[in-house]
């Protein structure tokens, strides 16, 4: 589907919440709650962070709120992503009951999901719905949760104007500007929101939000952000690290990164392509009753590689190394592209602030594609 362009002037915005609301949706978009941005119900614009401006760097991650200016979305990311609304941290997959005859009866616990629609979707968070949508919906068997919470979603993008020091998205090829996946894509100006449609369910909101022209004014300013925004990206050695990262297994460098980590697991929490997770049976004491429960898991926990009896990657190094490799490594062979979208999550919210584009650059190197 081609885009169509046109411009929503600012004063205008709560038209596209009430549009979407009307369609049906329960409408989710970004506010600024316990010092990040998160995720939460909307209900009106004014929840969100308007004037606010976040600073990110290593281990650290701070909201400014700045008196003149307008903008809603300048700011690059919180915590979350979209994997909390689509693999949720905790849900019951299915239970099972014992009848009186003594005979087992098992009932799917696939959940009832409204139609939802999430504002302020980042091009980085779009390129790892798709790698997520690869995962649990391709192939033979279909995740039927994930699948039923990916159905009527409904994404409202907004391209990057001012990126995190820790965002680095260009080099892993998915943004800052919005490409593919969404059914609108914002770019924000001073005055207004160029709007783009990108499926039918974005044409039929456009149709209803009393859209003016884009003047050329419009589009040098939007083409003048987007530059700058790449611009100010930081890089890492290549989309291709797969051979570089299994030609040093052995670098030194996994002993020092290891002696840094913490292994809380904070960077696989953030990010937003992975999809580790334990499974665990709740069983009542009475034996009549069980139910079979998902939860998120990390590679960075001493279960992950529990097998009969011992765990495999005892050490911080093995498990940092089995991180790192699997995603930007082995992901090619699993889905044909790095597991990486260059959102900079990791580097954020890492406790001692490990870089993960210079733990790159320390053991790829020269060696990178």
């Amino acid at each position: 589907m081609g885009k169509k362009d046109a411009f929503l002037l600012r004063e205008r915005l709560p038209l596209l919440l009430e549009v979407v609301q009307a369609e049906g949706y329960e409408c989710i978009g970004p506010q600024w709650q316990n010092d990040a941005i998160v995720y939460e119900l909307l209900s009106h614009v004014d929840q969100l962070p308007r004037g606010l401006q976040v600073n990110q760097y290593p281990g650290e991650y701070c909201g400014e709120v700045q008196d003149n200016n307008v903008r809603y979305f300048a700011w690059a990311n919180g915590p979350q992503a979209l994997k909390p609304f689509l693999f949720v941290p905790r849900e019951t997959l299915w239970r099972v009951d014992r009848n009186n005859d003594g005979r087992l009866q098992f009932e799917s616990a696939t959940p009832a999901v409204p139609k939802r629609a999430i504002f302020g979707v980042r091009a980085c968070d779009l390129a790892a719905l798709a790698l997520q949508d690869h995962h649990f919906l391709d192939g033979e068997f279909r995740d039927p949760a994930y699948a039923a919470r990916r159905k009527n979603l409904l994404l409202i993008a907004v391209n990057c104007s001012h990126p995190a020091s820790t965002c680095f998205c260009a080099s892993t090829g998915d943004g800052p500007v919005a490409q593919t996946g969404y059914d609108l894509a914002l770019d924000e100006l001073d005055d207004g929101f160029r709007v783009q449609a990108g499926s039918e369910a974005g044409e039929a909101v456009m149709a209803r939000l009393n859209l003016i022209p884009l003047t050329d004014g419009h589009c040098e300013a939007i083409e003048i952000q987007q530059e700058k925004a790449h611009e100010q990206l930081r890089k890492v050695p290549g989309k291709q690290l797969r051979d570089a990262l299994f030609a040093n297994l052995d670098h030194e460098r996994w002993d020092e990164v290891a002696a840094r980590c913490l292994s809380c697991g904070n960077c696989t929490s953030v990010c937003p392509t992975c999809f580790c997770h334990s499974e665990e049976e709740l069983a009542p004491l009475d034996g009549r009753s069980s139910e079979h429960v998902r939860q998120w898991d990390s590679c960075f926990t001493a279960g992950h590689s529990y097998i009969h009896g011992k765990t495999l990657r005892q050490q911080t190094r093995e498990r940092y190394r089995q991180w790192l490799t699997h995603k930007f490594g082995s992901w090619h062979d699993q889905y044909g592209r790095s597991g990486c979208v260059g959102c900079g999550r990791c580097i954020a919210w890492c406790p001692v602030g490990i870089d993960v584009t210079e733990e790159l650059q320390a053991i790829c190197g020269s060696d990178s594609a």
